[in-house]
């Protein structure tokens, strides 16, 4: 545990409490009185307001569109069912900002909708809803029908046997059982949606502001410390009570069921009713899914060919942009999350072997540790970076690996999450015997682990990669004019007027999609859990 402990602690909790102690404290005293200041103001009110009423539509919505998609990849077999499967989760490991890049072309000025119809959406919190859909319907689909899958179905076919209905049997037998994974997958979404920034900032437009975007606002903007640390600590409670109750719901669910290979459970529809709820699941993919990332591919070609892809190559076309040609943000973000990966390997590895050794209170703590950078601010993360890794002997603030440092924070959850499970199925008496005959703990590790956690070794390299590929938060500050990453270039492409820039920000985007959907492509084939829980 020392090393990930150790990690977190310089580039986690030392930045966000020296941003918190920076707004709080004047001459070396607490200001705790600031926290009935700043949530007295109306205009913050509000922010909290929206940001809890947003989340909980989005994760509302979500569900009533993906329940359906998880009972139809659950129980039934049809071709390209792992491909289309591989499809859904492609948006979950997009980048925020491509997410809010496609639904500005769907849905913004001059979209899809605009041309045909003459409808707007974007500045609208439909479109911030949609997209959050968009985002987090495969956690739901694969959360909950992973586990669906997994659900013996001849107890509910001996409840119908003894003269329940259909509908008497699924909500006596199935949604018990299913509870835990639908509140699990119900809270990751809350958590995702509750700390939107990225969709929000793209798609609200100034009328619309989340926790996250008003800690951006008034750190980047506006200068105001003392009501961005508020506003932190708030999120900080908040996400802290989420990760805590869905550990919880985690836990109940491993010991209340007994599961079965997921294999046999699966067959193909049979009835009108069936064909047309996998029909009914396969035009909501269409619609949701498939349709803004076509959308985004067609708006990057522009009906011109490859000339924003070309424009891309050009410093001179966005000098006023780019001190460099955006192309180079490709081979700056592939290196940096290459370098990102690696690190979250190590510490996300070390970290995972840690919490199968060693069970209590104190192990749990460190295990929502490790979550804490899925939801805090990583815009405090990243100013935090600037304000404390400034001197000797940690003077990083003009080092490129700062980068890729933020972006690990964000992909270490997702390494113990994929590796923890597989190391907990390695059954301990083989270590003891490779110890019995001789081997050290390291020979032992490399002849008896290893094999075994190989493939979910990669798994969790790929995530990672795609993960830090895509941030955002943290990395709009610490990036350097002459470095940018990719979606900080598509940011400021974005943030620019002229149909140019917007269809580079358009190029660069698909660009980024395409990379992280070969990415994921490559974990289906890679995996062979197909349970899919996140």
């Amino acid at each position: 545990m020392a090393v990930p402990v150790a990690f977190f602690a310089v580039f986690f909790a030392y930045p966000v409490a020296a941003i918190v102690g920076r707004g709080l404290k004047a001459d070396g005293v607490w200001q705790f009185g600031r926290f009935g200041e700043v949530l007295a103001r109306p205009e913050i009110r509000d922010v909290l307001w929206f940001t809890l009423w947003q989340a909980l539509a989005s994760t509302a919505l979500t569900l009533l569109i993906a329940l359906p998609g998880a009972y139809v990849f659950a129980r039934f077999d049809f071709p390209g069912k792992q491909v289309l499967r591989a499809v859904v989760t492609v948006p979950f490991v997009l980048p925020t900002v491509v997410v809010g890049t496609a639904f500005l072309a769907l849905l913004g000025r001059g979209g899809l909708l605009d041309e045909l119809w003459g409808v707007r959406l974007d500045t609208t919190v439909w479109a911030i809803l949609l997209a959050h859909v968009f985002f987090n319907y495969a956690v739901v689909v694969r959360t909950v029908g992973g586990l669906w899958a997994q659900l013996d179905p001849r107890q509910e076919e001996a409840a119908r046997v003894l003269g329940a209905s259909r509908f008497a049997a699924w909500r006596r037998v199935t949604l018990p059982a299913l509870a835990p994974a639908v509140a699990a997958a119900a809270l990751m979404v809350f958590l995702f949606t509750f700390t939107s920034f990225g969709v929000v900032q793209i798609l609200g437009g100034p009328g619309f502001s989340t926790l996250e975007v008003e800690i951006y606002r008034q750190t980047a903007q506006l200068l105001a410390l003392p009501t961005a640390a508020v506003l932190t600590l708030v999120q900080f409670a908040a996400v802290g009570a989420i990760l805590a109750v869905h550990a919880w719901t985690v836990r109940r669910r491993e010991r209340a069921l007994k599961l079965v290979d997921p294999s046999a459970t699966a067959r193909r529809p049979r009835g009108a009713g069936q064909w047309m709820l996998l029909a009914g699941v396969l035009l909501s993919v269409l619609l949701l899914v498939l349709l803004p990332l076509a959308v985004l591919v067609e708006r990057s070609l522009g009906g011109s060919g490859l000339a924003y892809y070309r424009a891309l190559t050009s410093a001179d076309a966005n000098s006023g942009t780019f001190l460099v040609a955006p192309v180079e943000a490709i081979g700056n973000s592939l290196r940096y999350a290459v370098v990102a990966t690696l690190i979250a390997l190590v510490v996300g590895g070390l970290a995972a072997a840690a919490l199968t050794r060693r069970a209590g209170r104190l192990v749990r703590g460190f295990d929502a540790l490790l979550m804490l950078p899925l939801g805090v601010s990583a815009v405090t993360v990243g100013f935090g970076f600037l304000i404390t890794l400034d001197k000797p002997p940690l003077d990083l603030r003009t080092s490129w690996i700062l980068v890729p440092l933020a972006q690990a924070l964000v992909g270490v959850p997702f390494v113990v999450r994929t590796m923890l499970p597989v190391l907990r199925a390695v059954d301990t008496r083989l270590r003891e015997a490779a110890a019995v005959l001789g081997a050290s703990p390291l020979r032992a590790w490399r002849e008896v682990d290893f094999p075994l956690v190989r493939r979910a070794l990669l798994v969790a390299a790929g995530f990672a990669f795609a993960v830090s590929l895509g941030e955002f938060g943290a990395t709009v500050f610490i990036a350097r004019p002459d470095n940018p990453t990719l979606p900080v270039a598509v940011a400021r492409l974005l943030g620019r007027s002229g149909e140019l820039n917007y269809g580079q920000a358009m190029a660069l985007s698909t660009i980024l999609m395409l990379v992280c959907a070969v990415s994921l492509l490559l974990l289906e084939r890679i995996r062979t859990d197909r349970s899919g829980e996140f």
